[in-house]
């Protein structure tokens, strides 16, 4: 079966200024589904380079209804985007041809971040069994990781894929701190560490050891560089050189003010678009960063925001997993990650 047959079919058992910008929001808290104005007010432009990035885009929300929303990841060959919604234990999907939104997959083992492989297959985090799994054309579950060294792992959060087919993800053990995320409270057996899977050999190697709570990661356009979010203490994104199977350097790119970041992604032109939360709820949204490590541009949203990924089928629309909704806007940069 190939992959469109085997989504298809999964999917088919299944289914089922900042103060002028706040106070907009505000006042369509509750009038999201409706046309916003345009320039939208709460794309706040810090920098001529955010404008050109964003254009005439305005924010809308294209699903709610979840208890917390995490890592979205676009399938431009169905035209849909399936995200964790990680306490009810499920898998969400909306179709963008006709706006509906159902059960992609129910348990799904509390799943958190998501992406594809190189060949289109699904990569997913698992709070409760403490694993990275990949979802076979036919449906099957394949474990590409739950063990170190003997250990299990405590429970991955985010992933990402090289152009070479390895697997990096992140571990900070958030999913098992309690049982609003995962079945039960368990304890850590590892440190918070960032890991990659060798694409051959699929030896699991430790990447980066020194974060407090390793959290999104994303490489840049010409992956030389791996961006990492520390959403522990301190708070902020670190940048490091990418050598072959190795890590160096690791220098703070940007200080996570007024909340945390968490999800990033990245355009191809280098900009970094990353999720804000847990801190002043006026600047819930997303923050993008230029290349130097210049905060541009912020997207302002009403609630906070865990996860982003770029879609559709240019990649030039940023899907937002924000608390309880998925928001997105078009905008006039193109995502870099593949597929």
């Amino acid at each position: 079966m190939d992959r469109r047959s085997f989504l298809g079919a999964a999917v088919a058992a299944a289914a089922t200024s900042v103060t002028a910008a706040t106070s907009a929001r505000q006042a369509m808290a509750g009038d999201w589904g409706n046309l916003r104005h345009y320039p939208d007010p709460d794309v706040v432009e810090l920098d001529p380079r955010f404008s050109y990035s964003v254009g005439n885009g305005a924010i809308e929300r294209i699903a709610t209804g979840c208890r917390w929303c995490e890592g979205p990841v676009y399938f431009r060959d169905l035209r849909c985007l399936v995200w964790s919604d990680i306490p009810n234990d499920r898998l969400m999907r909306w179709n963008e041809e006709d706006g509906q939104v159902s059960v992609f997959r129910q348990p799904s083992n509390y799943a958190n971040g998501n992406t594809r492989d190189n060949v289109g297959r699904l990569l997913t985090c698992e709070h409760d069994t403490r694993r990275v799994t990949r979802t076979e054309y036919d449906g099957s579950i394949t474990v590409i990781a739950d063990k170190y060294q003997g250990k299990p792992l405590n429970s991955p959060n985010d992933v990402v894929v090289g152009r070479d087919g390895a697997i990096w993800f992140t571990d900070p053990g958030y999913g098992i701190l309690g049982n609003y995320e995962s079945a039960a409270k368990r304890p850590l057996e590892l440190p918070t560490n960032v890991y990659r899977v060798d694409p051959r050999s699929g030896r699991i190697s430790v990447v980066a050891g020194d974060f407090d709570r390793p959290n999104g990661l994303a490489f840049s356009p010409d992956e030389k560089r791996l961006y990492i979010v520390d959403s522990g203490e301190p708070a902020h994104i670190r940048v490091f050189d990418v050598a072959g199977d190795r890590l160096t350097g690791g220098k703070v790119f940007a200080e996570s003010k007024g909340g945390t970041a968490d999800g990033v992604r990245t355009d191809i032109a280098g900009n970094l678009w990353c999720t804000q939360g847990w801190g002043d709820a006026k600047e819930d949204g997303v923050r993008c960063y230029a290349p130097d490590g210049a905060l541009i541009g912020k997207i302002l949203l009403p609630e906070t925001a865990a996860n982003l990924c770029f879609g559709g089928p240019k990649k030039n629309r940023l899907f937002v997993c924000a608390s309880t909704s998925v928001y997105a806007i078009y905008l006039n940069d193109v995502g870099a990650q593949a597929p």
